[in-house]
């Protein structure tokens, strides 16, 4: 649950949200909390909530309990699984800041802003594919890279920016190729990783959900502007965008 904390903060900072004066509202829909099971699941759901908010600096201004969702039939009794639903809103000082997720044009750089890990644990890969292992941390520069990200957009470095979610980078980037019409090209190698997960291979690195995660395209001209803003937090080059309208992504090996 840290990490829908943390998508939503990302969804709002994406497109120009100030991340400084941003809050969040929950919504819990649970089954009966009168059974110990689901009542202590809602105990740790709300115990993420509050960890993620603390990492953030960003408060919880309301929010709504809809609980024991669950009726009987002729079988037994049926339950919702535990559902939690995080909403954002932010002031966007200046709208003209604001950018989309669509890539604009061949010739850019593309930059990845955050670490990736080892974290495929709850993913859409794992849903589909199987497999799993650790579910996405909140990681240290947590509080760092909204406001680092926010910075690029006020000094106009960015031309388009997605956060890195559901499917990672994989979905990321093709939502912004598709959107846009833009062909990409993409270097799995050149990808910021967490020291500790230093030798992730292709899928990792494409399908992680790591948490703090932005895809950024930026013109040639402010890459290195864009770069120096991030100082001390994990970003790196990972590739450009092209003619062509496809997406090409290049493995560790070359491939």
């Amino acid at each position: 649950y840290k990490r829908q904390v943390d998508e939503s903060v990302r969804n709002i900072v994406a497109c120009g949200g100030n991340p400084s004066k941003t809050a969040i509202l929950d919504n819990f829909c649970w089954g009966n909390t009168e059974r110990p099971e689901t009542l202590g699941s809602l105990v740790e759901a709300s115990r993420g909530c509050y960890d993620a908010a603390m990492a953030l600096g960003t408060p919880f201004v309301s929010g709504k309990d809809s609980l024991n969702n669950e009726f009987r039939t002729g079988s037994g009794t049926l339950s919702i699984p535990p559902s939690l639903l995080i909403s954002s809103l932010a002031v966007v000082e200046d709208i003209s800041c604001s950018v989309t997720m669509d890539l604009k044009e061949p010739g850019n750089v593309l930059v990845l802003v955050g670490a990736t890990r080892a974290e495929l644990g709850g993913s859409h890969y794992a849903r589909f594919a199987g497999g799993g292992g650790e579910v996405p941390c909140l990681p240290p520069e947590a509080s760092r890279s909204p406001q680092a990200m926010h910075g690029a957009l006020q000094q106009r470095l960015v031309r388009s920016c997605h956060d890195l979610s559901e499917g990672g980078l994989a979905v990321a980037a093709a939502e912004m190729a598709f959107s846009g019409r833009v062909g990409m090209k993409l270097r799995l190698e050149s990808l910021p990783v967490a020291p500790e997960d230093s030798e992730l291979d292709d899928i990792e690195r494409l399908f992680s959900e790591s948490n703090c995660r932005y895809l950024v395209e930026v013109s040639r001209e402010n890459s290195e502007a864009l770069l120096a803003l991030f100082d001390g937090l994990p970003a790196a080059v990972v590739g450009e965008t092209c003619e062509g309208g496809t997406l090409e992504v290049a493995g560790r090996d070359g491939d």
